[in-house]
């Protein structure tokens, strides 16, 4: 065999490629009021007040509660995630980039709704009372249940929170929150990373890391219908054959938008990181 066959060695590839790690798409959404299906630029989610019971005499009239009414408005954003594959790329790769770049827009655009849900959960003005004062505790969480059950807003089973990583390792640390004797054995995700405490269900979540400022984190507990999300147009994917460009364009897309309905109904809690 000749000494230089080496030279015609064919170099064999992975079919398979690995993403970059990211978020696969929302995990909040299903933990918030949400409407489908909408039509129309602009969904309006109602609010009804709390009304008073009173007596009355025999023969008397009674009193009317007068219950307030009022709503809030979610705007519907249009959001777009494309990509383009060239044709001779897609010739030269063993890889399927067409699958590649659709996930990669579908998870972007569930990024999106998670995104738009927490600044309206940042739009709170009920905060846990002691501020940014110590790390995250066990103290903090129990002084911000307290804050919602005085304002009538804790029920269990229609909780959610979410904490930054980083708190989420200083709740593991947490006797009461790490040990089953006090956490459900059935989390809301099996095998997942959530965990149903307090009667709520308690998640980590990375789009609020971006929310940290001078060591400032902010975690959030909210009842599901404090916050709205109007959906026009579920996320959607098209894909086109573009002559002028000689390749095909992977085009996710979606219409939603998000709204603060009560901020009595969600608790912003500050902790300064040690």
């Amino acid at each position: 065999m000749a000494i230089s066959v080496n030279q015609a060695f064919v170099t064999g590839y992975e079919k398979d490629v690995h993403e970059a790690f990211q978020r696969r798409g929302s995990k909040l959404r299903m933990m918030v009021r949400h409407a489908v299906d909408v039509v129309g630029s602009t969904h309006v989610f109602q609010k009804v007040g709390t009304g008073t019971a009173t007596t009355k005499g025999r023969n008397g009239n009674v009193t009317p509660m007068n219950v307030a009414h009022t709503n809030v408005t979610a705007t519907l954003v249009d959001s777009y995630a494309p990509d383009y594959a060239d044709k001779l790329d897609l010739d030269k790769l063993t890889i399927d980039e067409r699958k590649v770049l659709i996930n990669a827009g579908a998870y972007a655009l569930g990024r999106k709704v998670d995104a738009d849900i927490i600044t309206q959960l940042d739009a709170t003005t009920t905060t846990e009372t002691s501020g940014t004062t110590g790390d995250f505790s066990l103290t903090k969480v129990l002084t911000a249940q307290a804050q919602l059950g005085n304002n009538d807003v804790f029920e269990a089973g229609r909780m959610y929170a979410i904490v930054p990583w980083t708190e989420w390792n200083k709740l593991m640390l947490v006797q009461q929150f790490a040990m089953a004797d006090w956490v459900n054995d059935k989390p809301w995700l099996e095998s997942g990373m959530a965990k149903r405490w307090l009667g709520t269900i308690w998640m980590p979540h990375s789009g609020l890391e971006s929310l940290v400022a001078a060591t400032v984190a902010k975690s959030y507990w909210w009842h599901e219908s404090a916050v709205g999300n109007a959906m026009g147009t579920e996320i959607q994917t098209d894909v086109n054959w573009i002559p002028e460009k000689v390749a095909w364009l992977m085009n996710n897309m979606m219409s939603q938008g998000s709204i603060l309905i009560d901020a009595n109904g969600v608790i912003e809690i500050r902790n300064t990181r040690a």
